[in-house]
């Protein structure tokens, strides 16, 4: 098959870590790979943030990064990018004029919305990954979402319009159905992990004798890492490394200075941002990882800490329902005492941490290997293209 992903904001290119570059990037650059490595020839659509970025950038042996001019050509927040989707749309419809995608797979809702207008024009089926939906956010942030007033509305319009709909996870598909997205055009397919690189054994980073716990991603306030430097007060013997953000961020000074009003200030250590190739030895350090956001659409990073048989203390919100239930301890968003609770009887029991970190290991080899995500993804895309032949069919006939 001719496959298009479109991810306007979130290129496959990018450094993660960034306020918008985190999980995505990582998800669609990965599932670029694994699909190409299927037999397939991919095509990433992505904006231009840069006036010498080359129109084309080969990724991967049968997969090729391109870039579309939409808006100028330098770094935008995503939030602010809606008015130019017009343009990426009209850019995507000339190039699939000359070469015409079997599918195109969008990657968020501006990606979404860009897709089908492009396929009003060019005839491609389309399949839809929101990564984030709204509605979530808002009912979380409330005042404080800085999306455009127009999303809910445009994303709604996206899952009723697209062919099909690849959540990636079961509380995803429950919110899809509140918004009234027909549940027979939903399938749940999971991110994936790299399993040759995300596991038990290889280099570990040096610690020195306190437990140490992890917490790894971008550096928003959603992340919930005030609860959990709220939390260290009460669990006395440990470190905590956060990795991710730069010290110039607002929210890596806002925590910082949390870090002096908790008195934890010397048991914390910034490390900044790292290339996803460091992670796997950062995982393998820690006693426990700690990922507490106020809500999250799939969370990559425990699935890379259970690959690494690491145990993990997560919200029970979003994808972690699925990935870290009975292979880690979840607790509700915004409780630090309950993220102190959990961190006291996960490092004070090794033979728990033990077995927690074994059922991590399994599950992700079982679930979420990259291999196995691209073979459900492509069941998904067969299953589109049999869905819009039939449609044809009978329009014809």
């Amino acid at each position: 098959m001719r496959i298009a992903l479109i991810s306007e904001h979130a290129s496959p290119l990018a450094a993660v870590g960034g306020v918008d570059a985190g999980g995505q990037n990582i998800h669609v650059a990965a599932l670029a790979a694994a699909l190409a490595e299927r037999g397939h020839e991919v095509v990433v659509y992505t904006r231009r943030t840069s006036e010498v970025e080359p129109h084309n950038v080969p990724m991967a042996p049968g997969a090729t990064v391109r870039h579309i001019t939409a808006g100028p050509p330098e770094a935008v927040p995503k939030d602010d990018l809606l008015p130019h989707m017009a343009d990426f749309a009209t850019e995507l419809g000339r190039h699939w004029s000359r070469w015409t995608p079997d599918v195109a797979h969008a990657h968020f809702w501006m990606s979404g919305v860009a897709t089908l207008a492009a396929s009003q024009k060019v005839d491609v089926p389309v399949a839809q990954t929101f990564h984030a939906l709204a509605t979530v956010k808002r009912r979380w942030q409330g005042d404080a979402d800085t999306s455009p007033p127009e999303r809910m509305a445009l994303e709604e319009h996206v899952g009723r319009h697209a062919g099909a709909i690849i959540a990636t996870c079961s509380d995803e598909v429950r919110e899809l159905s509140v918004m009234g997205v027909p549940q027979d055009r939903v399938v749940v397919v999971p991110c994936g992990v790299d399993l040759s690189s995300f596991q038990p054994r290889g280099e570990c980073a040096w610690k020195g004798e306190r437990p140490r716990i992890l917490s790894l991603g971008r550096m928003v306030p959603r992340k919930g890492l005030d609860t959990l430097i709220h939390a260290l007060r009460d669990v006395p013997e440990a470190e905590l490394m956060i990795v991710g953000g730069e010290p110039c961020d607002e929210e890596y000074v806002r925590l910082a200075a949390l870090t002096a009003v908790h008195g934890v200030s010397d048991r914390v250590r910034f490390v900044g941002s790292v290339p996803h190739n460091e992670v796997p030895k950062l995982l393998r350090s820690a006693d426990v990882l700690v990922t507490v956001p106020w809500y999250e659409p799939f969370g990559i990073v425990p699935v890379e800490a259970m690959a690494c048989g690491v145990p993990v203390v997560a919200s029970a919100v979003g994808g972690h329902l699925d990935t870290v239930a009975g292979c880690g301890l979840l607790i509700p968003p915004r409780q630090p005492e309950l993220v102190a609770r959990a961190l006291n009887d996960l490092l004070a029991d090794a033979h728990l941490r033990a077995r927690l970190g074994a059922a991590g290991v399994r599950r992700a080899r079982a679930r979420y290997g990259w291999p196995r995500v691209a073979e459900r993804t492509e069941h998904a895309y067969k299953a589109l293209l049999a869905t819009s032949a039939d449609q044809l069919a009978a329009a014809e006939g």
